[in-house]
């Protein structure tokens, strides 16, 4: 039997046996390539990243009302105070000005009617927000849980769960795509050794997109601080005696 069939046969058995190489953070599925004249190798190498978040954006509502009689310019100034409130809390948090971004306050009219349509009571309502945007993820949490205080003195205050952001992706990306690189060799050549040849060149090499996920979710994020990076990529090596 010549060389290059004793070859084929080796890699078409390999294939047969479904060969799969895995060890720490990668995964190397080998198929033979048979349609070209070249003998070649198809791997796949992954490489993931435990990181957290850098961005936190993080919003509160607050909301004062009064029936049909109040006065609107003391529901103002009972909405202003209510927001100096909650600002001067995000300031002892450690928040800084440019980080608190105090939003426009909306006035709601709620109306009450019986059976006949007829009026029969209303309430005035001032909703205001508060946005911080910062980079201080972890201070975000420590400010939820402060502004519970102004809960308890009697604030109708909504403290919306923020957005946890993961924006560094560049700074990681040479490093994981080389990593990723790697682990296909170290499949490829798991795959070789089976096959009694040995790994040469990339012949081709292609990039899939980079997936940020929250820490234990299928899916999404944005809810957590802790996030996990992942990459695969598909190297096309030579193949040799």
């Amino acid at each position: 039997m010549s060389a290059a069939k004793t070859l084929n046969t080796l890699i078409g058995a390999a294939v047969l046996a479904g060969g799969i190489a895995a060890a720490g953070y990668f995964i190397g599925q080998t198929l033979y390539n048979s349609r070209v004249a070249l003998n070649t190798a198809e791997v796949k190498g992954l490489a993931e990243r435990r990181v957290s978040a850098d961005q936190a954006h993080w919003t509160i509502g607050y909301t004062v009302a009064g029936n049909r009689s109040a006065d609107m310019a003391a529901l103002y100034a009972e909405s202003e105070a209510a927001k100096q409130e909650i600002m001067a809390l995000l300031s002892d948090a450690g928040f800084t000005e440019a980080e608190i971004k105090p939003g426009v306050v909306n006035y709601i009219n709620e109306e009450f009617r019986d059976e006949n349509q007829l009026l029969v009571d209303s309430r005035r309502i001032l909703v205001g927000e508060i946005e911080v945007q910062t980079d201080n993820v972890q201070g975000v949490e420590q400010g939820r849980a402060k502004l519970n205080t102004l809960i308890a003195k009697g604030l109708d205050i909504n403290n919306q769960a923020p957005k946890y952001h993961f924006t560094k992706l560049n700074e990681i990306k040479p490093a994981m795509l080389k990593e990723a690189t790697t682990n296909a060799r170290l499949a490829a050549n798991e795959f070789a050794s089976n096959a009694g040849v040995t790994v040469g060149g990339i012949r081709s090499a292609r990039q899939g997109g980079f997936i940020i996920r929250d820490v234990g979710a299928e899916y999404g994020d944005s809810r957590k601080i802790e996030k996990d990076v992942r990459v695969v990529t598909t190297v096309s090596f030579y193949l040799t005696e």
